[in-house]
């Protein structure tokens, strides 16, 4: 049997659609919701400069960081490494957040959740 050009292209692209349907749904089976990252007792911080990494499973999403801590405040967040998708770049804007609030509890940068996750968690491991 030979298939004509037409019928060849038509397979072509209901496969690439499906790869990009499985594509889109493995990147959303993450459950970015239930990440919450929390700040341990900052009274018990000498000052320093600490180092804290974090992966979000299932993702290319990687951060390393340090974390100033003087007086007990987090003063400075330098992230030293981000491995992310372009848009997650501006989830590393959450540090500023960080440090005018002394907190974790702070809402993910929109369209770069994953990023945002990964940068507070890091901040989390770095304070532990």
């Amino acid at each position: 049997m030979i298939f004509n050009e037409g019928f060849i292209m038509k397979i072509t692209i209901i496969i690439r659609i499906f790869a990009i349907m499985l594509l889109i749904s493995s990147c959303n089976s993450v459950d970015l919701a239930g990440i919450k990252a929390s700040l341990p007792d900052m009274n018990e911080k000498t000052d320093g400069v600490y180092n804290g990494s974090y992966s979000l499973s299932g993702t290319p999403v990687k951060v390393s960081l340090d974390v100033t801590v003087q007086d007990n405040l987090i003063t400075g967040i330098m992230i030293t490494r981000h491995t992310r998708s372009p848009v997650g770049k501006k989830a590393e804007a959450i540090t500023q957040s960080i440090i005018e609030r002394q907190s974790l509890d702070i809402d993910a940068i929109s369209g770069a959740t994953g990023s945002s996750k990964a940068i507070l968690k890091a901040v989390e491991n770095a304070l532990q």
